[in-house]
């Protein structure tokens, strides 16, 4: 299939066009900047989703499109929420409209757990204002979607806007890690890579017009993976718990609020958490 990736330049657009160009299909990479992780046989678009025109152009043809454009990062789009609207919201519309004019097959959303909280501010409800407009398209259009709520990422590729990036960083360059909270939040941290496959098995027939759960296997403490990195790094970081954290973050669980009832969805093999920290490290260390 052709398949055009919005966002295809970040974080985890990025492994999932990967993933995709390893399965064979062809894939179109659509983003502000030109991918830096150009594959052999990936075509790479840059421009603006909120422009019609160039949008339009880059969904002809396709099958299947996937939207990680946007603003992705939570405090961000708090200081931002004119900006936040513009590019999360309207740039989505303008995404699903040239999918209605191009007849795409299946459209697929970047979500957030966080749909299912009162916390997250105008991310979280930039992200429930798209599901709701999605779900519009294929009542009144029949457009096909797919939405994919993730949880907690990291991995190779991440930066300043993902948690386990800041914090590792920090523990290389100042020796300690500062942390907002308690350290009894509960997380299921997935690796980008087990994102990135689960995403793509998501074009099965099982998946069209279902909301999909994308997250770790197990939950962890805060305060216990910290632990866990000051034991990878040899004990020489401190953990500080500051506090006064931001009321945006859920502690426990982020489920206070309803939207529609998503799957879960687990691969068979996943990334060790440990590994994948030791690995995410290394890389750190090399950029730094």
């Amino acid at each position: 299939m052709k398949i055009a990736v919005f966002g295809g330049a970040g974080f985890l657009g990025s492994h999932v066009a990967d993933v995709l160009t390893d399965e064979g299909h062809k894939v179109l990479i659509f983003d502000l900047k030109k991918t830096p992780y150009l594959k052999k046989g990936q075509v790479s678009i840059v421009g603006d989703m909120l422009d019609e025109t160039v949008t339009n152009r880059a969904v002809k043809g396709c099958d299947v499109v996937y939207n990680f454009a946007g603003i992705a990062d939570m405090d961000e789009a708090k200081k931002r929420p004119i900006d936040t609207i513009r590019n999360n919201i309207i740039g989505n519309a303008v995404l699903l409209e040239a999918c209605r004019k191009n007849k795409v097959k299946r459209f697929i959303f970047a979500s957030t757990l966080y749909v299912y909280s009162i916390g997250g501010s105008f991310y979280r409800s930039s992200k429930q204002a798209c599901e709701l407009i999605i779900e519009n398209y294929r009542e009144v259009y029949g457009l096909n979607f797919t939405v994919l709520r993730y949880g907690s990422l990291y991995g190779p590729r991440s930066g300043k806007d993902n948690w386990i990036y800041r914090a590792l960083k920090q523990a290389l360059t100042e020796n300690k890690i500062t942390r907002h909270g308690d350290g009894e939040e509960l997380r299921e941290y997935i690796h980008v890579h087990d994102a990135a496959r689960l995403s793509a098995k998501v074009l099965e027939n099982e998946y069209k017009n279902q909301y999909v759960m994308i997250t770790g296997n197990q939950q962890i403490k805060i305060k216990d993976f910290l632990t866990m990195i000051r034991e990878i790094l040899q004990n020489k970081i401190k953990i500080e718990f500051k506090s006064v954290g931001s009321e945006e973050h859920y502690e426990i669980t982020p489920y206070s609020f309803v939207p529609k009832f998503a799957k879960r969805i687990q691969g068979t093999n996943s990334v060790d958490l440990g590994q994948g920290i030791l690995d995410l490290i290394g890389n750190i260390h090399r950029e730094l």
